[in-house]
């Protein structure tokens, strides 16, 4: 025990001597333990915000889009339009796939809204049918949600997203039983939904208004062509099957054969979590390459700064050999050295590191995920980086004779 507070003793006198030199050894360190850490903590984030973002679409659910759609990272991306998707293809899809527990129909455009003297000039109103709330676990928080009756009978009646809301009424007011003017249709307010943020394609739920279907195929753009169809399969076990089912009952529906490109597509939200851990593991690997080329500059500074201080220290070293010190003590006394500076900046770093996670959480608002795996395999990695450096320096201290220290000095 006293040789190893000896020999600390030392190591920090020896640090000290070299202070610029150190420091800069302990940033390489630290800079390599940050991006690990960092790296580690953001991935672990992005993937609950994806989980989170799926979930918050309801359970067991199939998405159709129409047109030609991708999704990178997690955000659905429109690639070719087509107007060919109609609310006979949602009838269909439930009478002939048992897979199938309810379905419902989507359309929607962009209108101006108005209530009083507020104008909002352009917002997504989307016509829906009554289960869509609860395929998507989508509810009103205040208020009632589009019956069948408003959907048969066409009603004016609409739900408002919380943002809408809060934007048309001033703080107070109920607007349950209010109108607003959609384009230039008074349209009664019967509830507003719960909070509920951006879906896949980013789209802030929030920040719409939805009628029935009905009402505004009929009224707004005199159509039945729909965009989108959201699907709740009965059981989680057989999406894959019931994925299969749509999409060939589709594509008879649509005369689609052969090579030629469907104008519809099938959206699996555990692909979209599939895809969206590829880029995170992506991401993973970048940050980890970025994170060993620093531990290489940091390793590279202890090397440099124990060589030196090798270089200089070789009359000490000549006299503790000649005095019986044995080679062992000496190869602990540089390793101690170098594993203090490395321990300096997986300290620094591990902080550091921590409080720049701390940082994107509260500015970009993600999930707040805190690896403590992360933290310990960062810090030990920056050890493992001090002591392989410091061997190189111990061992050419051990080289060292008493006789040439002699004739040199």
């Amino acid at each position: 025990m006293q040789r190893i507070l000896l020999n600390l003793k030392i190591a920090l006198n020896s640090l000290r001597h070299f202070k610029l030199r150190t420091a800069l050894a302990v940033l390489g360190i630290s800079l390599g333990t940050i991006a690990l850490t960092v790296v580690t903590d953001l991935s672990g984030s992005l993937m609950l915000q994806t989980i989170s973002e799926i979930n918050r679409l309801g359970e067991n659910i199939l998405i159709v889009k129409s047109g030609a759609v991708r999704a990178f990272a997690g955000a659905t991306r429109v690639f070719r339009v087509a107007n060919t998707l109609k609310e006979s293809d949602t009838e269909a899809i439930f009478r002939y796939s048992g897979a199938v527990e309810a379905v419902s129909s989507s359309a929607s455009k962009v209108f101006p809204v108005r209530y009083r003297e507020m104008v909002l000039p352009k917002i997504n109103v989307v016509g829906v049918e009554p289960n869509f709330s609860y395929i998507r676990s989508f509810y009103p928080e205040t208020g009632l949600f589009i019956s069948d009756q408003d959907n048969r009978d066409a009603n004016r009646v609409v739900v408002l997203g919380k943002k809408i809301a809060k934007k048309l009424f001033k703080e107070g007011e109920n607007p349950i039983g209010k109108y607003i003017l959609i384009w230039r249709t008074p349209c009664q307010v019967i509830g507003i939904m719960e909070e509920k943020g951006a879906d896949i394609s980013n789209v802030d739920q929030d920040n719409q208004i939805f009628m029935p279907l009905k009402t505004f195929t009929t009224r707004y753009i005199s159509s039945d062509v729909i965009d989108t169809i959201f699907i709740k399969v009965k059981k989680p076990q057989i999406i894959d099957n019931a994925k299969g089912e749509i999409t060939a009952l589709l594509k008879q529906r649509h005369n689609i054969r052969g090579d030629k490109e469907d104008d519809f597509t099938v959206i699996d939200m555990k692909d979209v979590l599939s895809l969206q851990a590829s880029t995170m593991k992506m991401v993973s690997i970048l940050g980890t390459i970025s994170a060993i080329i620093s531990f290489l500059i940091g390793g590279i500074g202890i090397l440099s700064i124990m060589t030196l201080i090798v270089n200089e220290r070789k009359i000490e070293i000549g006299i503790r050999r000649a005095i019986g010190g044995r080679k062992r003590d000496i190869i602990s006394q540089f390793l101690a050295e170098s594993s203090l500076i490395a321990i300096l900046g997986g300290t620094f770093g591990v902080i550091l590191g921590f409080a720049i996670s701390l940082a994107i959480f509260y500015v970009s608002k993600l999930p707040f995920y805190i690896s403590v795996t992360g933290l310990i395999i960062s810090f030990f990695a920056s050890i493992l980086v001090g002591i392989i450096a410091g061997i190189y320096p111990s061992r050419n201290a051990i080289k060292i004779e008493p006789v040439y220290i002699i004739r040199n000095s």
